[in-house]
């Protein structure tokens, strides 16, 4: 069995190996496929592969060998059937959601989400005539009473941004399975090495590629998994019709990401709760977050379905917008920004960032506070991170 398609092997094995395609040249690093289309050896040829009669490319918009790559290691490391990759995350999202509803059907989702995400669940979708409720994640009861008759989509991100809220993946897949329903994960800021939520009954992952994936802020990307009939009934043509396509040499740049996936994460795993244990009862801090602590509000379900804690942590800082803003603008190693899972530690702030375009009353509902910071630890030695964090807490 070639060490692509083995599945008895490990996640750090399969991230270096699965999905490998080698040409004629048999190169050791995956090649990069610099092409719109490709040639056919006949017209009967070219008829043949366009109906999908025989296999082999047609169009890069379509498919490419270097994203076929990328996509197939996806699916080995999440344990998924098929994927299809995208240009960006939240292409990902909204080709996941709309891949799955029509006019006159419903769509359910946690109220804690991405910015832009909650953007399409809101604005975009009932455009088209599919409106949405959202509702409390943590609330099953919740889940259950917004589901109606024509609810097809439930939505939500666990861990969430930036409140690192964790929500029960398997009991929200039983209320959309009972509703006939399909439930979507956004898997991205627990990874596919610590939360794999086809496992636990989830229907459609997501990921923003962008992030972790690619790790080192160098291209945009996203991913698509699940079973081969739902990427082949719901995403299939939608995908190759519209052309949301992630770029071969994207494609390439996330496969030599993928390589070092598990090392990275791992390291800014211990360095995310190390920051987190030093940051802990400090006196200009109202309240900590972080999913691998006994503290954490939803412990119980990070131990039941997380395999590990995150590289990420929330903190509110004390003195609203002001405080934080003085504690942003006193760090000297993290750098602001509005990305995160980069090699470099980043920092952001929610309330005039990624979540600027809700109420006040909204951001309170979701425990975003005005002076709530999101930190994205990096792979710097975890005492300097720390003594960054301390200094900037002394101009607060």
């Amino acid at each position: 069995m070639s060490t692509s398609n083995n599945k008895n092997y490990r996640p750090e094995t399969r991230l270096v190996h699965a999905g490998t395609l080698r040409s004629q040249f048999n190169e050791m690093s995956e090649a990069l496929f610099l092409t719109q289309g490709y040639k056919y050896d006949s017209a009967e040829d070219c008829e043949q592969r366009f109906s999908g009669k025989i296999p082999g490319y047609v169009y890069s918009r379509y498919s490419n060998p270097t994203m076929d790559m990328f996509e197939q290691r996806m699916a080995a490391l999440e344990g998924a059937e098929a994927a299809r990759s995208t240009a960006t995350g939240m292409a990902a999202v909204t080709t996941a959601l709309m891949g799955l509803v029509k006019q006159g059907d419903h769509v359910v989702a946690a109220k804690a989400l991405f910015g832009s995400c909650r953007w399409v669940i809101e604005d975009w979708l009932p455009r088209f005539g599919v409106p949405c409720t959202l509702v409390d994640g943590k609330d099953l009861n919740a889940w259950k009473a917004a589901v109606t008759p024509n609810t097809k989509v439930l939505f939500m991100e666990t861990p969430t941004n930036p409140t690192l809220e964790v929500y029960d993946i398997a009991a929200i897949a039983d209320i959309a399975h009972n509703a006939g329903a399909k439930l979507v994960i956004d898997n991205v800021f627990a990874t596919p090495l610590y939360q794999s939520p086809l496992s636990l009954g989830a229907d459609v992952v997501v990921y923003s590629a962008t992030k972790h994936i690619d790790g080192q802020g160098r291209v945009l990307g996203g991913v698509i998994l699940g079973s081969e009939k739902i990427i082949l009934d719901n995403y299939h043509q939608l995908l190759r019709q519209t052309g949301p396509s992630l770029a071969p040499f994207n494609a390439w740049i996330m496969l030599k990401g993928l390589e070092t996936l598990a090392v990275r994460v791992e390291r800014q795993t211990r360095t995310a709760s190390a920051v987190a244990d030093a940051l802990a009862g400090h006196k200009k801090i109202n309240r900590l977050i972080y999913p691998g602590r006994a503290d954490h509000p939803q412990a119980d379900i990070v131990k039941k379905q997380m395999r590990g804690g995150s590289t990420l942590c929330s903190f509110e800082i004390k003195g609203g917008k002001e405080g934080a803003f003085r504690f942003l603008n006193g760090l000297q190693l993290i750098l602001i920004t509005n990305n995160l899972g980069d090699a470099k530690s980043l920092i952001t702030h929610p309330m005039t960032t990624t979540h600027q375009r809700l109420t006040p009353e909204q951001r309170a509902e979701l425990g975003i506070g005005d002076g709530l910071v999101r930190l994205s630890c990096g792979l710097e030695h975890q005492d300097d991170i720390i003594a960054d964090l301390m200094t900037a807490l002394d101009q607060v």
